[in-house]
């Protein structure tokens, strides 16, 4: 049997040396994948916005929208020009002077002797404010439907899946247009409710599918297990993780809201007067298509730049939001 009591001699090798001290790392903390150190970790909404400062599409798209805020609170920051006093004598279907920037005469006048660089600047308040009315409404009323049938399930599930169903087979334009012929004069807020009315769907849609993936989670039935009630567990713990695709499908939505609100003007069944908006000049833009193009060709350009601008900012928001598209 061996001498275990024997002292054993130490192997010696060759020496490792130390690694250098940039290298090393403290035992509470890693190293990120771009050799920074990761502190505390970030939520879904800090990595969101993270990515979207970076990207070039939310950049743009942000400083358009931005434009067009400060346009639709302050106009007379951007024109002095009234944009329902017409001049004939002096100013009917002038040509723009597209050397004076920022002119009444910039874009030049319409039929009625009216500045269109005026009537574009304050058409941007109606325009915008029937879109992001629009979306804020069908936001909350569609996501709260979608968030109920979702989480109960159940004969509400099925009762509410139905009424979704119905709202949906109604033709957007066509229904609003019926609604809107009822009223002889239809303000921004009437064409507001109108367009919500039958907007909605799609933002529940999304919510309903959103939340019956949420509340299966564990988080969510830690909650229940430990006596929380139903409305705790809805506001806490499934909206904030339920709410991402609905904020992304809200924000593609406000630019078809502008679209259909502009539509609806055109087809003279939108905006009525007084209220200046781009639908109504692009409308009335029309009848001087042949002989002064830029009539129209001012309001539908600030149309489209508007709608695009929501639709980029939406699809960054997206991939800002969906982990799939990292």
């Amino acid at each position: 049997m061996p001498d275990l009591t024997k002292k054993t001699e130490p192997v010696t090798g060759p020496r490792v040396p130390a690694a250098p001290a940039s290298l090393a790392v403290e035992p509470d903390k890693g190293v990120g994948s771009l050799g920074g150190t990761v502190g505390k970790p970030r939520s879904l909404w800090s990595d969101a916005w993270y990515d979207l400062r970076r990207n070039p599409l939310f950049v743009f798209s942000a400083v358009i929208i931005a434009l067009l805020m400060v346009m639709v609170a302050w106009p007379g920051l951007f024109t002095s020009a009234s944009p329902r006093y017409g001049d004939l004598t002096n100013h009917y279907l002038q040509e723009p002077e597209l050397t004076h920037f920022f002119a009444p005469e910039w874009l030049g006048y319409d039929g009625q002797g009216r500045s269109i660089y005026a009537r574009v600047v304050y058409g941007a308040r109606a325009s915008v404010l029937v879109g992001v009315s629009v979306t804020l409404l069908v936001t909350v009323f569609g996501g709260l439907v979608g968030m109920l049938a979702g989480y109960f399930g159940g004969i509400l599930d099925s009762l509410l899946s139905r009424v979704i169903d119905t709202f949906a087979g109604i033709p957007f334009l066509l229904g609003a247009m019926v609604v809107l012929s009822v009223f002889d004069v239809r303000t921004v807020w009437i064409v507001t409710l109108a367009l919500a009315f039958l907007g909605w769907t799609q933002v529940a849609r999304v919510a309903r599918g959103s939340v019956i993936s949420v509340k299966g989670a564990d988080y969510v039935q830690a909650a229940r297990a430990l006596g929380a009630g139903t409305r705790r567990i809805l506001l806490r713990h499934v909206l904030p993780n339920a709410v991402a695709p609905v904020i992304v499908v809200a924000t593609i939505a406000l630019g078809g809201y502008i679209a259909a609100e502009a539509t609806l003007s055109y087809l003279g069944i939108g905006l009525s007067e007084p209220t200046v908006s781009w639908g109504g000049d692009v409308s009335r833009g029309k009848d001087q298509l042949r002989n002064a193009p830029f009539v129209l060709l001012s309001p539908a350009v600030m149309v489209s730049i508007t709608v695009l601008a929501f639709i980029m900012l939406g699809d960054a928001v997206r991939n800002a939001l969906d982990p799939k598209l990292r």
